[in-house]
């Protein structure tokens, strides 16, 4: 069962709506590990993707 601990970094790139870089940090039992997952976002038809 992973924990929300924070999010490490954000970085985005703008092109056909914005792709989102998000690094979190998460803990795993006694464990930290970090994650890394994109976001793309395009609000003007409706539609995101992780």
């Amino acid at each position: 069962m992973l924990q929300f601990k924070k999010v490490t970094n954000v970085k985005q790139q703008v092109a056909f709506g914005t792709m989102y870089y998000i690094t979190l940090q998460v803990m795993d039992g006694d464990k930290t590990k970090v994650y890394e997952s994109k976001v793309w976002d395009m609000p003007w038809m409706n539609f995101n993707e992780l």
